[in-house]
């Protein structure tokens, strides 16, 4: 993860909040001809944020507006996106139809809050558009059948560096938001798309998910047992967050994979891996040693030892099992936090070369 800068920091716009304020903007201008800059929105706590149009444009049966998201000092990957909605009129009694345009995604899997075959814009975000619709409607004495076709300009390369493939949502990003801001540096977004992600295994039938805490523990799991990509959950720092929301949408078979310092962070009891919020206990893993057999001296440099890995070096040249110790227990916490969850449950430990180094398992 980025780390976080320090000093006060500046919130932001998500997308939905975006496509809401250009909704207004179109839809008014579709009925009066006219486009007004900046635009007015009400936000879901009651905020009144105002947003610049940064492309407007009236046809014949259409009107659209464009707004640049401000991710604020969040390291959104859709900072700086050009979020456009088109209106156009709607089948009289429709009411507001949505439709996705260039670079947003459609649902293809099962599992997520909306059907298969609908624009990936979510449900707090369509809310937010039909009320601003409803108002102008009123106002301008509209039916408010309308069809709103949102559309992200690059919205589809923006996609590959988000979960949505994963997902099963194809052809662009979603279109998020519950509070309608962005709050810098928030865990909310990941550990949101690792619950979506535990959802859509569910939906689809999948025995065996797996969480990884990166990139490298993540191939080898996915490799390792020929696990499609929505059995792979991005995990990341996040077990505690991935965890909770298990323990309350289980499936028969959980695999945690990772590196030795982010399970021995686990193993020692922490739900959270980051390095800014939980660390490394080396004087544990020095009695882990002991009990192992380890002599005085390893003992000690694992004492004063800079890195975990450096740990399981020691340890793998002494011919000492501190990997699958670390493995048992990391199964063990796991358990824990699962409660009585009747899942079976493994950790594989991977070191930096992509190797199994160590293992267990769990029943319950």
């Amino acid at each position: 993860m980025i780390e976080k800068p320090s000093g006060p920091l500046r919130r932001g716009w998500t997308t939905g909040t975006c496509a809401t304020a250009a909704t207004k903007a179109a839809f008014s201008a579709l009925i009066t001809g006219e486009f007004s800059s900046p635009v007015s929105i009400v936000l879901p706590k009651g905020e009144q944020p105002e947003f610049v149009l940064h492309h407007t444009e009236n046809g014949v049966d259409y009107s659209t507006a464009s707004i640049i998201k401000d991710a604020g000092d969040d390291p959104d990957v859709t900072h700086g996106a050009e979020i456009s909605v088109t209106v156009s009129p709607g089948i009289s009694g429709e009411g507001v139809v949505f439709k996705a345009g260039s670079g947003v995604g459609t649902v293809t899997k099962v599992g997520l809050a909306l059907e298969v075959g609908e624009p990936a814009i979510n449900p707090v975000p369509r809310q937010m558009m039909r009320t601003v619709v409803a108002e102008i409607a009123e106002k301008f004495k509209h039916t408010g059948d309308v069809v709103l076709t949102v559309s992200v300009a690059k919205g589809e390369a923006l996609a590959k560096k988000t979960w949505n493939p994963r997902l099963g949502i194809l052809g662009g990003i979603s279109i998020l938001g519950t509070t309608g801001i962005v709050i810098p540096y928030s865990c909310s977004a990941w550990i949101h798309s690792i619950h979506r992600g535990i959802d859509v295994a569910r939906a689809n039938g999948l025995q065996q998910v797996a969480g990884c805490t990166g990139s490298t523990s993540e191939k080898f799991v996915q490799n390792h047992y020929q696990l499609p990509d929505e059995a792979m959950l991005d995990m990341g720092d996040f077990a505690g967050g991935m965890l909770k929301y298990f323990r309350k949408n289980p499936l028969p078979k959980l695999t945690i994979g990772g590196g030795f310092g982010k399970l021995t962070k686990l193993a020692q009891g922490h739900l959270d891996l980051h390095s800014g919020r939980s660390q490394v206990d080396f004087s544990q893993l020095a009695e882990q040693l002991k009990k192992l057999g380890a002599n005085p001296q390893l003992c000690e440099q694992t004492k004063s030892a800079n890195t975990a890995n450096e740990v399981l070096k020691l340890a793998q040249n002494a011919g000492l099992p501190l990997a699958d110790v670390i493995a048992q227990q990391a199964c063990l916490m796991v358990r824990k936090a699962l409660r009585n969850t009747e899942t079976q449950l493994n950790v594989l430990v991977i070191n930096r070369q992509g190797e199994l180094v160590g293992q267990a398992e769990n029943d319950n």
